[in-house]
């Protein structure tokens, strides 16, 4: 087959600028060949090289003593005693899921799964983040049933439990959805695998599916806007295959065991090429393929697509050449395919041959640590304009306004076609807050959440930012977990729009700031950029997914509400209404700045909540909706009306932070206050659990007709 000529068209369709290009000719010292140009256009992309946000990423704190393995491995490591450790990452499929949303969220949540046990973790747990347009827009309907059945398809079938997540709906979403697949497992800390290549001259095999055309060019493609042509990117999703997956897992684990793996990397982002040159990279070595050893399911296939498919459910393993045996024994059993297809070498060269030739022959080093890294223009975001009056408002209506969106209503039609039940250790369901799985055989639990409000974000960045933080801390201490660290998934538009980098490098300003005081560093993540459709971006979204440690589960917090139950506020109100879901819910405003975050109370009323859980019977965090909705949604999970003594609007419905609603008996109540008084910490009883009634000052209407509309609602919006 006769290859193209390396043109400027060809050279643009790559995702490369002019200037790129010129520095490819300066570091060959010749035109590329397609195959190179190929490999050069999914390294140096934004997806797989970061080069727009490699600058801000390294300000972020990423070490503590919790912390085995941050950044820049297939996921996070921290310690959680005993041996143990917890391995995490969040990562987005968002262009994928757009074009093609069933395959594109089942493939990244396949993606997230591998980027765990390629490290020897079984994983326990799954959660996502989704983002949808408005839900009068025509796609909507379509992207939400895509997205949920695929979430839900392959990790159903992989038999993950999914424990939790969010979905929200915004008309700046339209033309661009946002999936964000999160995955955790357990491994024991002196079996964790790490994917630097070592030695010479060691075998490079390939572990898994074969490979197909699907998938070409998906990392480029995900590196840039969408525009009236987006249909013609549907060939560049990959397709998952739950079922071949889970035998790949249990290959790849029993393979562990053997001590036959010397360094392993799951093949994401630009396959073959990417995982053997940061294998190669990590480990000071060159690295030769032979392309006619790798498994192929289509016919004919060329060098170019061999380097660049994406093709699901395979890996990358540099092996003991002494074990090959007991290894190929492995993966025939489970009737996986097993090839060498390489080898390591001593020279800087990532040398790659097919039909006889040498197709491409690049400095590995070069390849790996030359993609351009840019500081790009930024401007800091204007402040907010002021916030106008809010009119007080019958609070009962307010409730039903809010419940009654399908961003605040009840989302069982989403999670209860997740199983999250499977592996039999889940202690807290999709849809209760946090999430949390016992780690099996212990008397201890991992607790998982996934938050971020992008609205706070677009108005101001940097309070935007440390918010997302500070709502995960929140969601794990309120059910008694200690959080221990982070993973990130920033989701923004056009980096070379200056007020776009300005949203980037606030909102991780933010982000670091609160990690850094709240103890929960930075151990892995993912940058989406370029998140726009015709020059729309969508809100800023830097998700961030966190993991909190419950040391004996008989500790947590994880009752409901009784009748009697007093309520308290642990905290302080000022009625803080701006950027509030009131006002965008109640009437269409997304005016003010949002609540100002004081980290210093985050820390010590987080470390309080954990420090009472023998008084606290019931906990959840003061969030979008303010007490209003807090309230309500405690007492619909029991199943028993709550009467609040105020009905002003600015208390009920203002959003300020570092604040938590607890349940508890009144002689409990009294010593909980006891102890805030000792503390310095704002605590006061603002209602009572009892009867049928949702009451709120004067206004009251029933809980069972509140519930009704609070459960049906997302349902009827999406279906």
């Amino acid at each position: 087959m006769q290859e193209p000529d390396i043109t400027p068209d060809l050279i643009e369709a790559h995702g490369l600028k002019p200037e790129e290009y010129d520095q490819i000719l300066e570091i060959m010292g010749r035109v590329p060949t397609f195959t190179e140009l190929g490999i050069f256009s999914a390294m140096w992309n934004e997806h797989c090289s970061y080069k727009s946000s490699k600058k801000w990423l390294r300000t972020l704190p990423t070490e503590g003593p919790q912390v085995i393995c941050g950044p820049g491995e297939n996921a996070g490591v921290v310690d959680i005693g005993d041996g143990q450790a917890v391995i995490f990452k969040m990562e987005s499929h968002n262009h994928p899921s757009y074009i093609e949303p069933y395959q594109g969220a089942a493939t990244g949540v396949g993606g997230i799964l591998r980027d765990v046990f390629t490290m020897g973790a079984r994983p326990i747990a799954a959660m996502n983040s989704l983002s949808f347009g408005a839900p009068d827009h025509p796609k909507t309907k379509t992207l939400v049933h895509g997205v949920v059945a695929g979430v839900g398809g392959y990790g159903n079938c992989f038999g993950v439990p999914t424990v939790g997540g969010e979905v929200r709906f915004d008309a700046a979403y339209n033309g661009n959805c946002l999936v964000n697949a999160f995955a955790a497992g357990i491994a024991d800390t002196d079996a964790i695998f790490y994917s630097a290549a070592s030695g010479v001259g060691r075998p490079v095999v390939y572990l898994g599916a074969k490979t197909g055309r699907d998938g070409v060019g998906g990392a480029t493609m995900a590196s840039a806007e969408f525009d009236d042509t987006i249909e013609e990117k549907r060939p560049t999703v990959q397709v998952g295959d739950p079922f071949t997956e889970k035998r790949l897992m249990e290959a790849t684990l029993e393979l562990m065991a053997t001590g036959a793996v010397i360094s392993i990397q799951d093949m994401g982002a630009a396959g073959l090429t990417c995982s053997a040159v940061e294998m190669g990279d990590k480990g000071g070595l060159g690295v030769r393929l032979d392309l006619d050893q790798v498994p192929q399911r289509e016919a004919n296939m060329t060098a170019y697509e061999m380097m660049l498919s994406e093709s699901q459910e395979r890996m990358l393993m540099v092996l003991d050449p002494a074990l090959e045996d007991a290894a190929r024994a492995v993966f025939e059993k489970w009737d996986l395919d097993f090839a060498i297809v390489g080898e390591t070498i001593a020279e800087d060269r990532f040398v790659i041959e097919h039909k006889g030739k040498v197709v491409a022959d690049l400095p590995l080093a070069t390849l790996s640590g030359s993609a351009p890294e840019y500081d790009r223009p930024w401007v800091e975001p204007q402040a907010p304009a002021e916030l106008a009056d809010v009119p007080q408002i019958d609070p009962i209506d307010g409730l039903r306004a809010l419940i009654s969106s399908p961003n605040y209503a009840a989302k069982q039609w989403v999670y209860e076609q997740y199983d999250s039940q499977v592996m039999a250790d889940t202690l807290r369901s999709p849809g209760q807050g946090a999430g949390m799985v016992r780690v099996h055989g212990t008397n201890k639990a991992v607790a998982f959440t996934s938050d971020v409000t992008p609205r706070y974000v677009a108005a101001d960045p940097f309070e935007g930012g440390k918010q997302a933080v500070a709502e995960a801390y929140r969601n794990l201490t309120a059910v008694g977990a200690k959080p221990l660290a982070t993973t990130d998934n920033m989701n923004f538009g056009n980096p070379e729009k200056p007020e776009i980098m300005g949203q980037f490098v606030m909102a991780i300003k933010g982000i670091g700031a609160a990690v850094k005081a709240l103890d929960m560093p930075i151990v892995s993540g993912n940058v989406s950029l370029y998140n726009e459709t015709d020059g729309a971006p969508i809100l800023p979204t830097p998700t961030i997914g966190a993991v909190g440690l419950v040391a004996d589960v008989d500790k947590r917090i994880c009752d409901v509400a009784r009748d009697g139950h007093v309520l308290l506020l642990i905290g302080d109100t000022d009625g803080h209404l701006g950027q509030s879901a009131l006002l965008a819910e109640v009437f269409n405003r997304t005016d003010g700045a949002p609540p100002p975050v004081d980290l210093d109370a985050e820390r010590a009323h987080g470390d309080f909540v954990r420090a009472q859980t023998d008084w606290i019977k019931s906990c959840t965090d003061v969030s979008d909706g303010g007490i209003a909705l807090a309230a309500f949604e405690m007492a619909e999970a029991a199943g028993v009306g709550v009467s609040l003594d105020s009905d002003d609007t600015a208390f009920l419905f203002g959003e300020d932070q570092a604040r938590y609603l607890v349940a508890c008996n009144f002689d409990q109540a009294e010593a909980l206050m006891g102890e805030a008084h000792k503390a310095g910490v704002s605590v006061q009883t603002i209602g009572t659990f009892s009867g049928d009634q949702v009451t709120m000052g004067r206004s009251s209407a029933a809980l069972d007709e509140l519930s009704a509309l609070f459960r049906q609602s997302f349902e009827a919006t999406v279906t």
